[in-house]
């Protein structure tokens, strides 16, 4: 069958509801600390602390979504016919209501009757069992009832259907079946696996991990996951994801600034899927709810990373950095003006940063070319002058430092210096590079994002309440210049603090003025700082700002200065801010790209 990108959520959205489940929506692509990882890696991760035993906010046990995420693995695969790196996941969940007989039953009228599938060809995977689990035979059996062929169904170890985390003990795990389809649908007689490609799984969370081993649960789960992308190709019949209507106007965008064919393949292709790619993953980063800018660390450094593999793309596509202003306004306006109507409201804000990394990079970009092709003329001079001795081996790694200076002088993430030295055959000197940009760090004393409690290098008193004073600024900073702006970073000690935030620009003398006013309207109040701990959700649900969720864990302590401030928050806080003095804003000052930096005390 043919179907749309936007008929395809609808049609998941509406066959789930139709079976009583509330569409909960998507949740933000930026990782929300819990599980400890930078972006959202798959569908289910948010769903995660309701399938280990807390109710869900929406009071629901039947919740489906389809949830974008974004894996960093991919970026150096990207530019081939299916790797990219953000994508989406279809989902649905049964919290302890629904089971297996159910959930065969409506994966199998959604893929027959909805998508039109032919039940003869398809085929499923169950678990086959082991010492501690018996075979999944239950499962096999409503697939059985269903109509779909005893010889289609294949059991198979638990590396490939069993749901569980690693190394953890008390947590939910499962079997789970898996959906195949042939590839070819035109293919008289398939060979499963060869021939068929995986469209989706059903994990059933009945069993509890022990030490001993494995125990049943009284509340039993389902968690589904369909690939959106994968899905929307398969049910196309293409075997390209750029020829999707996902893709498909970029790359006709793509083609005509640059004169060249999609279709002839090679450098040109590559090129556009790069661009493509990592053009839509930027757009959904900066237009994200926790929107991110792109920095030289975290989650700043990834989105930087891509935006600076497009910029370099359409140099070799032989058209300007302008081209992903272009591409962005495609992704905004047509492909996911639907699924995510917040890039529209922030469109200008996304181009404009957008922009502005390209700006940054084009000014160094051809100088720092020239610097890598020294370091790559420099290897063969050596290699050519040595080659007359039988005992030399040919060098072929660029210098840590050498790469280091790209890095730190032209804007090369370290991931670009090794790409352009795979094109030429060569490697990096990555532990080279990281010494280098240790020792660069010590000699700059820069500080590390959160390397101290709070930034603190000391709890004293005076440092505590420069502490609470950060708490001020940061929601002064919100409200004075924009809601976008959150901290990236803070130093105190005895005498000062420095703060670091993203904006895109230098503020203004009567900005400075006016949150220095606020600040200091909140201390005059003398506020009390009340301390509670709670659920990483319910701190969110009561709109707590993380700062640095990465660090958080399952309760986190929170701090909150009369309806003004509300922080998770790890270090040491003044009980009240009257204890705290005047706050004066010394400097504003650049601190690295789209982050400002205030140096600020307290008198």
């Amino acid at each position: 069958m043919q179907i749309t990108s936007k008929e395809l959520r609808q049609k998941w959205i509406s066959f789930y509801e139709g079976k009583g489940h509330v569409d909960i929506g998507a949740v933000s692509l930026i990782g929300d600390g819990s599980t400890g990882v930078m972006f959202n890696v798959a569908g289910m991760q948010p769903l995660m602390p309701y399938l280990l035993g807390k109710p869900h906010p929406s009071g629901k046990k039947r919740l489906c979504n389809v949830q974008g995420c974004m894996r960093t693995v991919d970026i150096d695969s990207v530019g081939d016919a299916s790797h990219f790196t953000f994508f989406e996941m279809m989902g649905n969940w049964s919290l302890g209501d629904y089971f297996k007989k159910e959930k065969t039953a409506w994966t199998f009228e959604l893929l027959t009757q909805v998508f039109g599938l032919d039940k003869n060809r398809l085929c499923v995977t169950v678990f086959e069992g082991n010492d501690s689990v018996p075979r999944d035979s239950e499962t096999a059996e409503y697939l059985k009832t269903l109509g779909i062929a005893e010889e289609h169904i294949f059991y198979l170890p638990k590396e490939d259907n069993w749901w569980e985390l690693e190394g953890t003990v008390g947590t939910p795990c499962g079997p789970d079946n898996e959906w195949f389809y042939p590839l070819d649908g035109a293919k008289e007689n398939p060979v499963f696996p060869d021939d068929y490609v995986e469209i989706g799984n059903d994990v059933y969370m009945q069993y509890k991990k022990t030490a001993a081993g494995y125990e049943p649960l009284q509340n039993k789960n389902v968690d589904t996951g369909f690939g959106f992308d994968r899905m929307l190709l398969f049910l196309n019949g293409l075997s390209d994801g750029y020829k999707t209507d996902l893709f498909l106007p970029v790359i006709q965008k793509l083609e005509v600034l640059s004169g060249k064919r999609y279709d002839e393949g090679g450098a040109a292709q590559r090129a556009m899927r790069i661009i493509a790619d990592h053009t839509r993953t930027t757009v959904l980063l900066i237009g994200d709810e926790q929107g991110i800018l792109p920095s030289n660390t975290g989650s700043g450094y990834i989105l930087r990373r891509i935006m600076r593999r497009a910029i370099r793309y359409c140099k070799s596509l032989g058209i300007s950095s302008d081209a992903m202003l272009s591409v962005a306004k495609i992704f905004i306006e047509n492909v996911y003006d639907e699924a995510f109507p917040n890039l529209k409201q922030k469109e200008t804000y996304i181009l404009e940063e957008i922009a502005k990394e390209a700006e940054r990079f084009e000014s160094t970009l051809a100088q720092g070319m020239k610097e890598f092709e020294k370091c790559v003329n420099g290897l063969e001079r050596k290699n050519a002058f040595m080659a007359s001795d039988p005992n030399y081996r040919r060098e072929t790694v660029i210098g840590g430092k050498q790469a280091f200076r790209l890095y730190d002088t032209y804007g090369f993430p370290l991931e670009l210096t090794q790409e352009l030295a795979e094109e030429k055959g060569l490697t990096v000197d990555v532990a080279g590079f990281n010494e280098a940009f240790k020792e660069h760090q010590e000699k700059s004393r820069v500080l590390p994002t959160g390397q101290f409690k709070g930034g603190l290098e000391s709890h004293s008193e005076r440092a505590t309440a420069y502490h609470t004073a950060t708490h001020l600024l940061n929601a002064a900073l919100k409200q004075v210049l924009s809601p976008e702006c959150n901290q990236k970073g803070s130093n105190i000690t005895d005498e000062r603090m420095r703060f670091d935030f993203n904006f895109p620009r230098p503020m203004t003398p009567e900005e400075i003025a006016a949150v220095e006013k606020l600040v200091n309207e909140k201390i005059a109040e003398d506020l009390p700082v009340v301390y509670r701990e709670m659920s990483l959700e319910e701190a969110r649900a009561e709109r707590f700002v993380g700062v640095f969720d990465n660090k958080y864990g399952d309760v986190v302590k929170t701090y909150s200065i009369g309806e003004f401030s509300k922080e998770m928050c790890g270090g040491p806080h003044a009980e009240r801010t009257g204890a705290l003095g005047k706050f004066r804003i010394v400097k504003e000052q650049s601190s690295s790209s789209g982050i400002r930096r205030i140096k600020a005390v307290l008198e």
